[in-house]
């Protein structure tokens, strides 16, 4: 098995090092394993959750909700609710782009305004 540095982890998973410390203080992301002198060793499967997460945080997840989200997950019985957490996200990011949809259109026909100033002048 694979093992990462938590500067190793850093730089793949794109968070900091403070980040990463944060998360694992916050009960986002599950304990890290510790060698025997007390340092994170990060596995592939923290990597893999580090990318979700920062998906999840990408697409404007509020850290209320990445803590939840993190919590759930430790406990094996409780993928309905990971579901519901999921959707509800879903149903945010959908909003999130109708709302840069509708900014796209009102910045387009702003640009057509002033192109066809400029066509006429």
């Amino acid at each position: 098995m694979r093992t990462y540095t938590p500067a190793e982890a850093a730089q793949r998973s794109g968070f900091s090092i403070d980040t990463l410390r944060y998360y694992e203080r916050e009960g986002i992301l599950a304990p890290v394993a510790r060698t025997s002198g007390g340092r994170r060793v990060y596995s592939d499967s923290d990597l893999c959750t580090l990318d979700f997460l920062r998906c999840l945080r990408d697409a404007g997840m509020p850290i209320e909700r990445l803590r939840r989200y993190g919590e759930l997950c430790r406990d094996p019985d409780t993928i309905a609710e990971r579901v519901e957490l999921l959707r509800e996200h879903a149903v945010a990011v959908q909003e999130q782009i109708d709302q840069l949809r509708r900014w796209q259109a009102r910045v387009g026909e702003k640009l057509s305004w002033y192109e066809r100033h400029l066509d006429q002048t």
